[in-house]
Parts: C-alpha cells; sequence; structure tokens
C-alpha cells in the first residue's frame, strides 16, 4: 500500500483527493492537512509515502513549504495546480525544486477530474528523489568544439516525461547561446507548455519557445512541443521547420516523443543527434530507435540520475541507445556529437 498525506487549504478539495485516491486498491490516505504547519506535524507523525500539495496555500506558500521539505525531508511531492497562467509557473518552479509530478485541479466538480491522479502517485512512489541543494555551482556552459559549429545541419531532438523540468533545465542551462536547433516533446498538461517554454528561455543561454507550426529551426533556438490535442513533428530538406499536426495519443500521451523522433528519423536521418530523458513508460523508445537506424547518434539518462527510469531503460533494452550516462554529463555529449558521414548512416 502507498501511504498518501493531502494537503490542501480546501476541505472540499482534500476529501475529494481523498477519494479519488481511496478508490485505487494500492493506495492507502492516512491523513490529510489544511495548511503547510499541519502538513508538517503529519509528516511527522504519519511517515507517508507520498504527498499531494496544494500550490496556493495559506500561512506559507507551497513553493516555500516544498523548498523546506525537499530539504530537510525528502519525499515523493505531486503538485496539485490550477490551470490558471500563475498556477503553471508556481507548479512549474516546484517540479524544478524537485516535486515529482502535477495534476491539474478540475475546472468542475467530480471525481473524473482527477482521474489520472492515482497513477501519478504511484509513479511517484517509485521515484528517486534527492535532496534541495540550493548551494550548488551554477552549471558551466559547454563550449561548442573546435571544426563544429551551430549551422553545420546537426539537429538535436530530446523527449523527456516524470522529473523532466529538473532534467532539462540542467541539460539546456549548459547549451551556448549558438546551440544546434533543438526540439523537445516534455509529457506536460496544455496550459503549462508556454509558461515552461518562457521560463526555459530566462534560464537557458538559447532562445526557447513554444512550438508553432512552420517555425524555421534555426542555431540558437530551442522549441518546446505545445500540450494538448497535437504532435510536434520535423519537416523540411535542407530548411527544417516545425510541424504541429493533430493526432491520436500515442504509447498513452500527446504529444509523443515517438512522433518526434519517428519524424527526425525520416528527415533528418545521420544529421540528428536524439535524447532521452526521465520519465515513466516507453514512449520514445521505438522512436530513438528509428533514429539510430537512420544513422543518427543517440543518448539516454542513466538510472542513477534518473527521477523515473522507465522511457530511458525502454530504449535501452532495444538497442535505442548508443550512450548511456548521468544528467550532468549529457548536454555536452549532445553538442560534441560530430554529424556523421552520408556514408555512415545505417
Amino acid at each position: 500500500m502507498i501511504r498518501v498525506l493531502v494537503v490542501d487549504d480546501s476541505a472540499t478539495m482534500r476529501s475529494l483527493i481523498s477519494a479519488v485516491l481511496s478508490r485505487d486498491p494500492e493506495i492507502e490516505v492516512v491523513g490529510q492537512a489544511g495548511d503547510p504547519y499541519e502538513a508538517r506535524q503529519a509528516i511527522k507523525a504519519l511517515n507517508p509515502d507520498v504527498m499531494t500539495l496544494d500550490v496556493e496555500m495559506p500561512n506559507m506558500n507551497g513553493i516555500e513549504f516544498l523548498e523546506k521539505v525537499m530539504r530537510l525531508r525528502p519525499m515523493p511531492v505531486v503538485m496539485v495546480s490550477t490551470l490558471t497562467t500563475r498556477g503553471a509557473e508556481v507548479t512549474l518552479a516546484a517540479l524544478e525544486i524537485g516535486a515529482v509530478d502535477c495534476v491539474a485541479k478540475p475546472s468542475t466538480g467530480g471525481l473524473e477530474g482527477f482521474r489520472e491522479l492515482p497513477e501519478k502517485v504511484k509513479i511517484a512512489a517509485r521515484a528517486r528523489v534527492r535532496p534541495l541543494d540550493r548551494l550548488a555551482t551554477p552549471p558551466a556552459t559547454v563550449k561548442i568544439d573546435a571544426g563544429t559549429v551551430a549551422g553545420d545541419g546537426r539537429l538535436i531532438a530530446i523527449g523527456s516525461s516524470t522529473g523532466g523540468v529538473e532534467a532539462l533545465i540542467t541539460v539546456l542551462s549548459r547549451f551556448p547561446a549558438d546551440c544546434p536547433p533543438t526540439v523537445i516533446t516534455q509529457h506536460m498538461p496544455e496550459s503549462f507548455t508556454k509558461s515552461f517554454s518562457e521560463r526555459l528561455n530566462r534560464l537557458c543561454a538559447p532562445h526557447v519557445e513554444e512550438a508553432t507550426d512552420g517555425a524555421p529551426l534555426d542555431p540558437g533556438r530551442v522549441y518546446v512541443a505545445p500540450g494538448g490535442e497535437t504532435h510536434l513533428e520535423v519537416a523540411g530538406g535542407s530548411r527544417l521547420r516545425c510541424r504541429i499536426v493533430p493526432g491520436d495519443r500515442v504509447n498513452g500521451h500527446r504529444p509523443s516523443v515517438d512522433v518526434l523522433f519517428a519524424s527526425v528519423a525520416r528527415v533528418v536521418g545521420a544529421r540528428a543527434v536524439g535524447c532521452i530523458l526521465t520519465g515513466m513508460g516507453r514512449d520514445g523508445a521505438q522512436g530513438l530507435l528509428e533514429m539510430r537506424r537512420a544513422g543518427a547518434r543517440t543518448v539516454g539518462q542513466d538510472e542513477a540520475s534518473c527521477v523515473v527510469y522507465g522511457m530511458p531503460r525502454a530504449a535501452f533494452e532495444i538497442g535505442a541507445v548508443e550512450r548511456q550516462l548521468p544528467l550532468d554529463r549529457i548536454a555536452a555529449e549532445l553538442l560534441k556529437a560530430p554529424a556523421p558521414k552520408l556514408s555512415e548512416k545505417a
């Protein structure tokens, strides 16, 4: 049984979340708290496996409380967020600090609005959670190797899911302003991807934005797939661009990493570098294999540095990953990987 503490200032919301979680036979709600001070006492008394935490809390906001938790008593946390811009920004800050995942509060009442919550709690219970170190030295920007330039025709494609916010910040904060064009699919609610792109843009040297249909893939630019009803693909020949296409869920996701990687394999081939980061499930494994078969270099995050070693494991087990590396070495590998000659194409 996964023992869960529900923290929310609304008694109605606490009851709703508890009811949704209690329907799952693998989950036991061991306590509820209405503010961070009650939550702190409940953590000490109940020792829960997972905590759900409201973003906006009285007395002490959710971010401030989460920082204390992740520094003093690290544990898996699933953030419960509103679908507002403010809610998205605070939730992204929480995911950066170390929250495992997030779920959006339903716009209307009812248990169906939280249908994804039990599965996210179960994933969180298996996640690797690390203490927060606010004194860590900021990562140095990687310099592109002599003899390679950002405009050499290379493209970097990255896929991630649970734990991906923190992982992507770690990787992209090491990218120089003149990095090769980069496309990213991160599993994330529709209302969050624009705020996430803006947050990355503030933290990283390259220009980062939410992908739009037809946007050119130029050096020094990073595009994040929009959440919602579409997938991000790469299109074009000598002039690459983003393509936003409607489609069904693939591997349970929309946007899907597999869809992005498969398009990169078709269009870019051996000039691409693919990377699969932390996340639950198998999305991206088959697409990364297609990239490798097309001659692309491929990298996977290693088990020790993943929050959830699901997607990288699936890719590694089918032979899609050329090299497995810890998170702090991935940026350098993506940037130094030379474009193979067409004769090397598999």
